[in-house]
């Protein structure tokens, strides 16, 4: 852009000269001093002024091309950024009156960390949104981690008792273990005809690998603990007797106790003994579950969102479900792990013992 403007300024300068009968010079002491300066054919001035019109333009069209292109720039990184910064927009899944929303929250596929953090922000855009009067909790995951499923669930108790608003909770194609886990923090739980729910347990795995380390790869690992049960359990070694009693007393025990303890607060209509019957890991189609009390209803989406308009005393609403818009991140994230170098801390978590409320067919 730089040259263009010195070219014009140029073309400029040497237009004005010859306009004004040229470079000044002293005249020869031989010609009259009285001679007119010599007039430009009015053919070449017209070409010139032309070419002055040219250059304009092109000075103006570089100027708004930068401009654009630094608009583009601002837009790409805002882009990049959304996905980071935990924003969500709404998505108009029904009409109504604004001043009344029906908000959806989505829990779909294994639940982990990272998804429970997003729970967390839609939670807290319908918090901040005085104009939601209820909420949907749309589940469609097999479970997943035992605190991210809890986090979800205390996070659903905490929008219910700081806003006094009702929230149904709509189980998809599967809600099971930590899917169900979370679904009875709602007031109400309705399911589609085709869902598997149920999967109230705890499934522990981990991968021992000393046949793979000594006699394929002649490695043999070398621990050293400060008591007998510091590496319990041990992925260098299979589990004996005493080591799975271990786990169980330690690990599985305390947190099916507390998956108990959780179904029998959120749904009034069991005992503690009727939970603690159904509580063996089996899994419910929709009309079991309902014939056990496990769930309230049975139907689809539009059949929960007249349930959340009528718990929350409106006849018309607004529904919208909230939804992470693109971002660059999810494609370009740092955090992506390096297939091609296995960390220690890679090795660590692929050995480590994972606790789980997790329906899982392996």
């Amino acid at each position: 852009m730089l040259f263009i403007i010195a070219a014009f300024l140029r073309e400029d300068f040497i237009m004005n000269s010859e306009q004004n009968g040229g470079f000044e010079s002293l005249p020869p002491s031989s010609a009259p001093v009285s001679q007119p300066p010599q007039m430009s054919p009015p053919v070449k001035e017209k070409k010139r002024s032309g070419w002055r019109i040219f250059w304009n333009i092109v000075l103006v069209l570089s100027v708004l091309t930068n401009i654009v292109l630094f608009l583009m720039l601002i837009g790409l990184a805002a882009v990049f950024a959304a996905g980071r910064m935990g924003v969500f927009t709404e998505e108009v899944i029904q009409t109504g009156p604004k001043t009344a929303k029906i908000a959806v929250i989505t829990v779909e596929g294994i639940i982990d960390g990272e998804k429970a953090q997003d729970v967390y922000q839609q939670l807290k855009s319908a918090t901040d949104d005085k104009h939601v009067k209820g909420l949907i909790i749309r589940i469609n995951s097999p479970g997943g981690t035992i605190s991210a499923s809890d986090q979800i669930y205390n996070e659903i108790l905490k929008y219910k008792k700081q806003t006094g608003k009702p929230v149904v909770a709509f189980m998809e194609g599967l809600a099971a273990s930590g899917g169900y886990y979370t679904s009875v923090a709602c007031d109400k739980i309705m399911a589609e005809p085709t869902t598997i729910t149920g999967s109230i347990g705890v499934i522990v795995g981990y991968l021992v690998v000393q046949q793979l380390l000594e006699e394929k790869l002649g490695i043999v690992p070398v621990v050293s603990k400060s008591g007998p049960k510091k590496d319990w359990p041990s992925s260098f070694h299979p589990p004996t007797e005493e080591e799975m009693e271990y786990i169980k007393n330690k690990l599985i025990t305390p947190a099916y106790e507390r998956f108990v303890d959780v179904v029998a607060e959120g749904r009034q209509s069991l005992t503690l003994a009727d939970v603690r019957r159904l509580a063996d890991g089996s899994i419910y189609s929709s009309r079991e579950a309902l014939d056990e009390k496990l769930i309230d209803d049975i139907g689809y989406l539009d059949d929960a969102i007249e349930m959340a308009k009528s718990m929350a005393g409106v006849k018309e609403a607004l529904v919208v479900e909230y939804r992470k818009p693109f971002s660059l991140s999810s494609l370009l994230d740092s955090r992506a792990p390096n297939l091609l170098k296995l960390k220690k801390s890679a090795l660590y978590e692929l050995t480590m013992p994972e606790v789980m409320y997790l329906w899982s067919l392996n």
